[in-house]
C-alpha cells in the first residue's frame, strides 16, 4: 500500500495547471515501460454489448447491471475481497484507486467516468462486505463514481459471468493463501452507450493505457448530462 500510496502521489504531483492530467503525464513503471499512447491518436473498436444481469448495490438495493454501464465511460472490474494474488483482484482494485484519486484533481473525469467493482463471490462479498470495501473510494465528492456491487447469488451471478467471459472456479485448496478461487483477471472499458470497448489483463492493465483509453472514448462522444 505504500507503494501504490507513493505512485498516487507521483501521478498527481504531474497534474497541469489546469487540472487535466494526461497519460503521457503520468511515469512508467518496471511491469509498463513503454510510451503511452496519445488520446484520440488511435480508435477503439466495438467489441461487444455490455450485457445487462440483476445485481445488488452496497446498501442490498437491486439493480440492472446495465444502469451501471451507460451514461459515463465505465472502467468495470471483476474481483473477490478474498483475493491476495498479487496480479489479480488487488491489482484491478488498485488501478482504479488510482483513477479515483486522479478523477478528484479532474473535472472532466469525476464528471463523466464511473468505477464499479463487481464480485464473483456473492456468499462471501455479501453487500455489507462490499460497503465494508467501499472504504477504498475517497471520500471527496469531486471524485468520479465508484460502485460496489455483487450479486443475491450464484443463479444470479452466473449468466453475468458467462457473458462477460469470466472464467471462475474453487481452488483445490480453499485456505490457500492467495484466496480460495482461480479466476482470470478481465477489467472492461465500456462507453456510454454500454459497447464494451477494451478488455485488460494483468499484462495490459497499465493505468496510463486505461486513462488514455478513457480520454479517447470522452473525446469521440458528445458530453451528456448524468
Amino acid at each position: 500500500m505504500n507503494i501504490l500510496k507513493h505512485t498516487l502521489a507521483t501521478s498527481l504531483a504531474f497534474a497541469t495547471l489546469n487540472g487535466t492530467l494526461w497519460a503521457t503525464d503520468l511515469p512508467r513503471t518496471a511491469d509498463h515501460d513503454y510510451d503511452a499512447p496519445a488520446p484520440g491518436s488511435y480508435k477503439l473498436p466495438i467489441v461487444k454489448r455490455a450485457a445487462d444481469g440483476e445485481v445488488l448495490d452496497s446498501d442490498g438495493r437491486p439493480l440492472r447491471l446495465s444502469e451501471l454501464t451507460h451514461g459515463r465511460v465505465t472502467v468495470m472490474s471483476f474481483i473477490y475481497t478474498r483475493c491476495a494474488a498479487a496480479k489479480a483482484c488487488p491489482m484491478a482494485t488498485g488501478v482504479l484507486m488510482q483513477l479515483h484519486r486522479l478523477s478528484a484533481e479532474d473535472e472532466a473525469l469525476a464528471k463523466h467516468l464511473r468505477l464499479v467493482s463487481i464480485s464473483f463471490d456473492p456468499s462471501a462479498d455479501t453487500p455489507s462486505r462490499m460497503a465494508a470495501y467501499s472504504a477504498l473510494a475517497d471520500s471527496s465528492k469531486s471524485a468520479a463514481e465508484w460502485r460496489f456491487i455483487t450479486t443475491a447469488s450464484q443463479a444470479r451471478l452466473k449468466p453475468i459471468l458467462d457473458a462477460y467471459g469470466q472464467a471462475v472456479d474453487r481452488k483445490k485448496n480453499p485456505n490457500d493463501p492467495t484466496g480460495p478461487l482461480n479466476h482470470t483477471l478481465r477489467v472492461f472499458l465500456i462507453d456510454r452507450d454500454g459497447n464494451i470497448r477494451n478488455i485488460y489483463s494483468s499484462g495490459t492493465l497499465d493505468v496510463r493505457l486505461v486513462l488514455a483509453d478513457v480520454r479517447t472514448l470522452l473525446a469521440e462522444q458528445p458530453e451528456k448530462n448524468t
